[in-house]
């Protein structure tokens, strides 16, 4: 990904900063030269007072580079060798010293923060005020540029001020993108389990309800090919559709694990449905009665297909766990005002019986309770009084809150 060009400048400052400072002190001192050479030139500074002043100019700027070491003792020191200036060479205001402690104002402002930055602008001021004294009396300034001069330190600080406020600002605005991408990735993290988790249940339920049917069916077929082939060849030509059907369920839900958009895009089953998971479970021999209360409303989808579900996996239970004495099962659809009503009944094993007592403890009832939980429903599972096994699962048809 390319750095936008807005803030390659930005970095290249960065990386280039000791060579900008040197720049920086090179370009001041040159002009300081200039201005005491000029005077020089004309008679005003002897050459004592001419190295001293050149060598003070020199300190100021070597000082300048470093200041990133300590930006408050490196601010003294330049302020200390500005006052020699003033009182060894008597020259006053120089070049040098003003410009790198309108610098420094600026520096302890970006760094430091206004506790520090007003000191040393009161400090810088009074000292202009001190330097500024003899360059009135020789008449090269008058007070009010004094004053401009103590005014252009005043926004030197104020600026550095404003530009710390504007980095603090940026970066807690980065911090804050970063942590909203943090939250983002976290919730596609969640997002994706809870994906996968939906797409977990619905291969249990077509594996186990298909293959639960097949196994029935060929057992079937198995006892009676020597008696009645046709009648077995009949269970076996269900047992080839229903597995095509698996098949073509077990495609898509694979589909969708590749690439969303390669999925097909077969309606999902629902309660309309309901007689054709009744028929294949009929078709093992076992008796299954359908009553339906109410009349049928359309059905959000994801309820649609969570009804759908449950009865399956009822249905697959009680075939796996109802034993030898299972002989009937009755579904009740009721359809109420807000709610429809599913209860899956079955006669299979005896009052007490361990084994379909914790029949309920593995995947099928606990993504029945996981769809149930979804769509803010309620779900009752448990062994009969008098035998068998209840599923009963209420479910909000306004779809999930």
């Amino acid at each position: 990904m390319s750095t936008p060009s807005r803030v390659r400048p930005v970095h290249w400052l960065h990386e280039n900063r000791r060579l900008i400072d040197i720049a920086i002190a090179v370009a001041v001192f040159v002009l300081d030269l200039m201005f005491l050479t000029g005077m020089f030139a004309w008679g005003e500074l002897p050459p004592v007072v001419f190295g001293g002043a050149l060598a003070l100019s020199a300190s100021i700027c070597v000082l300048y580079v470093v200041r990133r070491r300590s930006l408050v003792v490196v601010f003294v020191c330049i302020l200390a060798l500005a006052t020699g200036v003033v009182f060894v060479t008597g020259i006053g205001l120089s070049l040098a010293p003003v410009l790198v402690l309108g610098l420094m104002l600026y520096a302890l402002g970006t760094r430091r923060g206004w506790k520090i930055a007003v000191p040393a602008v009161i400090a810088a001021c009074v000292w202009v005020g001190v330097a500024g004294v003899p360059v009135v009396q020789d008449d090269r300034a008058r007070v009010g540029e004094i004053g401009m001069l103590m005014l252009g330190y005043v926004l030197a600080a104020l600026i550095g001020m404003l530009t710390r406020s504007r980095r603090a600002r940026f970066e807690a605005l980065q911090e804050r993108a970063a942590q909203l991408a943090r939250e983002r990735d976290a919730q596609a993290l969640v997002a994706a389990a809870e994906e996968r988790a939906r797409i977990a249940r619905e291969i249990h339920d077509i594996v186990s309800h298909s293959l639960g049917t097949m196994v029935v069916m060929a057992d079937g077929a198995a006892q009676t090919v020597e008696a009645n082939p046709q009648q077995a060849g009949q269970a076996m030509a269900r047992v080839r559709d229903t597995g095509r059907e698996a098949m073509t369920e077990m495609r898509r839900m694979l589909n969708v694990l590749r690439d969303d958009s390669a999925a097909t895009r077969a309606p999902q089953p629902g309660l309309a449905l309901l007689d054709r998971l009744i028929e294949e479970t009929r078709s093992t021999g076992l008796r299954v009665d359908l009553i339906v209360a109410g009349v049928p409303t359309a059905l959000p989808s994801g309820v649609d297909l969570a009804a759908y579900r449950i009865v399956q996996e009822a249905l697959t239970n009680a075939r796996k766990h109802g034993g030898r004495l299972l002989s009937v099962i009755t579904v009740t659809v009721s359809y109420l005002d807000s709610v429809v009503e599913l209860r899956v009944v079955d006669d299979g094993r005896e009052p007490g019986s361990e084994a379909r007592t914790v029949a309920g403890s593995g995947h099928g009832l606990v993504g029945m309770r996981e769809r149930v939980t979804a769509y803010g429903g309620s779900l009752e599972t448990g062994p009969r009084p008098g035998g068998g096994f209840e599923v009963h699962a209420t479910l909000p048809t306004g779809g999930p809150g």
